[in-house]
């Protein structure tokens, strides 16, 4: 396991590429690092919460469940980024305060009836996960059916919609993936405009194209590999 001053290491530089990409795009408000610490081991979890890491990002339900005894005392954020099966909806909403990749109604649906049950206060976040690029392998709502599944699911009574998320293509060449980002920019802001619920939230970038996730308006990036390193066996 990477050593736990080399992850406090990282994110200091990572904190430092997030603070110049958002001095290069001219931009006073705040980006939220969300450390994607899926497969990553307890320790490890913790040591990026000692360096100042507050929100994370898991992908499998079951796996979150698996680590949760073990950081129950950390005042954390955890976001679920991976996909989400109808059938494990209802142990989300009890394991996660946020579900960034909703991109089914009935996923909503279910989310919604298990957040009723627990008669937790306020409504649970989610965002949207779109699907910017016709890749099988991926995830996401068509672009052409987001507006409908937005209204759908503003409509449900302890659900809160924060706005959108993506994972596009990996490319190399974080320049090359510009173009999504733009594209989830917009979709955003016209969905912001006929529904005219807020959406402030734009979750996208990664390690190897956060800087210019930001440059086009991303509000959260997911970090995983220049935080931990390369993923590991758990």
């Amino acid at each position: 396991m990477i050593r736990p001053n080399t992850i406090g290491e990282n994110i200091l530089r990572v904190q430092e590429r997030i603070a110049r990409a958002r001095e290069k795009a001219a931009r006073g408000d705040e980006i939220t690092l969300i450390a994607a610490s899926k497969t990553q081991p307890a320790d490890a979890i913790r040591a990026a919460y000692e360096a100042g890491v507050r929100h994370f990002g898991e992908n499998r339900v079951q796996e979150w469940e698996g680590k949760r005894g073990l950081l129950g005392d950390l005042q954390a954020s955890w976001h679920l980024i991976g996909h989400l099966q109808s059938n494990k909806a209802g142990r989300a909403a009890k394991a996660f305060h946020c579900v960034d990749s909703v991109d089914d109604f009935g996923v909503a649906e279910r989310l919604d009836r298990a957040w009723a049950e627990l008669k937790a206060a306020g409504k649970l976040r989610i965002l949207i996960e779109v699907r910017v690029e016709d890749e099988a392998t991926k995830s996401g709502a068509e672009i052409s059916g987001v507006r409908a599944l937005l209204e759908r699911i503003a409509a449900l009574q302890n659900l809160a919609v924060g706005g959108l998320m993506c994972i596009p293509p990996f490319l190399e060449d974080a320049e090359r993936v510009r173009p999504y980002f733009v594209q989830l920019r917009r979709v955003r802001d016209e969905l912001a405009r006929v529904s005219g619920l807020a959406l402030p939230v734009l979750s996208m970038g990664m390690s190897h194209d956060f800087e210019v996730a930001i440059e086009e308006g991303a509000t959260q990036v997911r970090i995983g590999t220049a935080i931990f390193g390369g993923r590991v066996a758990i």
